[in-house]
């Protein structure tokens, strides 16, 4: 080809393609897309907030505030990638990654095959123990017990999910988060109303920014708000949402849906700091390694501010919360892997998504949680941690090649981050960064 001369255009390049105008929002076509944005927030208001937001509250007070919100900004404009790249181009972020390098698809496949399963089985382990509270403590086959009744609620999800697909999550998972939110802000207000149990205890004590608290804020952020993996489950869920409603979303109201869920997941995570500070902090009482005492202390929070009649209220709704957690995410990580293998085969668009194989990952990932919760060998809590860990390890990875999906030739100009997106994402991007840097540095130093 002579200098200079045009070739064939390139059909991932949309650098050059006049933007499209998107649909204003409406009420109606809000409500059609309503969904997705939803399930990231049932995802991310489980292991969290319900387990991070409320320890960091307990043991820093509200030293922690602003860190929790530094954490979910960090996350917003990759998270965001899923929602958008998948509304201004009908492609899922699955299909960006491999347009984008053809090694991007691959390791995102391996990232999500590492943390997949002992994400699955860390939330199932809290759910199990806040069960506990609720089931007699008598069944048969050590079924009372917290892994018992976690094995349980692996087993429920898959079912759930194996017979309702993509529909009884979202009908789900909508009226979970609603029964949270209104309990969790009940109970808030009861607590600020009466004040600090702990009276005239600093609430800025102990410092969190020494080295001794470094792998505690790496595991917060780790799932602050949720792990970048579930980018790729709001675009896959975009697309059941529209084989569900029969709507298209324009980017306006996927957006908007995308920002009612992350604004729940922000909100909850400070009112669970709040409670975690106002109840605990203080008093010379530490959360439990135990998955059952865990469940007690966690539940008290609640009813320590609205008396014990709340007791089987907030036990339920705790309960539920994780519950959902635990059915999103054995939705999530199975929809991921079944399309990003199924786009390693040759598949596109819709077709990424096949209900038998993605059942078949369903039931591969439950056993694979079923072995850890049956095996582990040590507490609750040091599972949750080694999830968490993991999580923010890949969560840089993930994030740059987010970005770079995002800001390159498949997305037009007019739908790529503009200046000021572009600027948060990128110090976010140095921030994680370092903090996976001064984690390693602080290991290598033990």
């Amino acid at each position: 080809m002579v200098a200079g001369e045009a070739g064939p255009p390139d059909p991932n390049d949309q650098s050059q393609a006049a933007p499209k105008p998107g649909r204003p929002l409406t009420v109606k076509g809000f409500r059609q897309s309503l969904g997705p944005g939803i399930l990231l927030a049932g995802a991310a208001i489980g292991g969290s907030h319900l387990v991070a937001s409320t320890q960091a509250g307990a043991r820093f007070g509200l030293g922690l505030l602003g860190f929790v919100l530094l954490a979910n900004l960090f996350k917003y404009p990759f998270l965001l990638v899923g929602s958008r790249f998948t509304a201004v181009t009908g492609l899922s972020l699955l299909e960006g990654y491999q347009r984008q390098r053809p090694w991007y698809l691959p390791l995102f496949l391996l990232i999500t095959l590492a943390t997949g399963v002992a994400n699955i089985a860390a939330v199932a382990s809290v759910c199990g123990s806040l069960a506990t509270s609720m089931v007699p403590m008598n069944l048969p086959g050590g079924l009372s017990t917290p892994a018992g009744l976690a094995l349980l609620i692996v087993g429920v999800c898959v079912a759930v999910l194996l017979l309702g697909h993509y529909r009884s999550l979202d009908r789900l998972s909508k009226g979970i988060v609603l029964l949270l939110t209104i309990s969790t802000v009940v109970a808030a207000l009861a607590v600020l109303g009466r004040g600090p149990v702990a009276g005239n205890a600093d609430l800025f004590s102990p410092s969190p920014w020494s080295l001794t608290a470094l792998p505690f804020l790496v595991a917060l952020m780790g799932w602050m708000p949720c792990p970048l993996d579930l980018a790729a489950w709001s675009s896959l869920w975009i697309f059941a949402r529209q084989d569900d409603s029969g709507h298209r979303g324009s980017r306006a109201e996927v957006e908007a849906d995308f920002n009612l869920g992350y604004l729940l997941t922000v909100a909850m995570a400070v009112l669970f700091l709040l409670l975690g500070a106002w109840v605990m902090h203080g008093t010379g009482q530490a959360f439990s390694p135990s998955g059952a005492r865990f469940a007690q202390q966690l539940i008290t929070l609640y009813t320590a501010s609205l008396g014990g009649w709340a007791y089987p209220v907030i036990a339920i709704a705790a309960f539920t919360t994780m519950f959902s957690t635990t059915l999103t995410c054995l939705d999530g990580y199975p929809r991921s892997t079944s399309a990003g293998f199924r786009l390693l085969r040759g598949f596109r668009g819709h077709a990424v998504h096949d209900r038998r194989d993605h059942g078949i990952w369903i039931v591969l990932h439950g056993v694979g949680a079923a072995a850890v919760l049956a095996f582990w060998p040590g507490s609750m809590g040091a599972l949750v941690q080694l999830a968490m860990v993991v999580s923010f390890l890949t969560t840089p990875v993930l994030a740059w090649m987010n970005l770079r999906v995002m800001q390159d030739r498949q997305v037009a100009p007019a739908d790529r981050f503009g200046t000021l997106q572009l600027l948060v994402a990128r110090i976010s991007l140095i921030v994680l960064s370092a903090f996976v840097v001064l984690f390693g540095v602080s290991l290598a130093q033990r």
